[in-house]
């Protein structure tokens, strides 16, 4: 436990930044999970607005750094792969 005033406020806000962290990415995952079981059920219209919401999460949560860039890059390659899969 931090005994100087300035090092508990820093405490605090890293915890907030860590709730927010981890919240960007659950968004990030449940997306994924959404895109992967409408890819699965072969509609086409489903992925792709599933495939429009997890680009935007992932762009926001690279946007406040709770992703690293190359980290949001590749889950949107692997997005547009599944996508692209439905498609053909």
């Amino acid at each position: 436990m931090a005994n100087i005033a300035s090092q508990v406020k820093r405490n605090q806000r890293t915890e907030r930044e860590r709730d927010e962290n981890r919240r960007l990415q659950s968004a990030v995952r449940t997306h994924f999970r959404r895109l992967e079981r409408a890819a699965q059920s072969g509609d086409a219209e489903e992925t792709a607005r599933e495939h429009q919401e997890l680009v935007s999460r992932v762009d926001k949560a690279v946007q406040k750094g709770a992703l690293h860039a190359n980290n949001g890059a590749r889950k949107k390659a692997r997005a547009a792969r599944l996508v692209s899969g439905v498609a053909a």
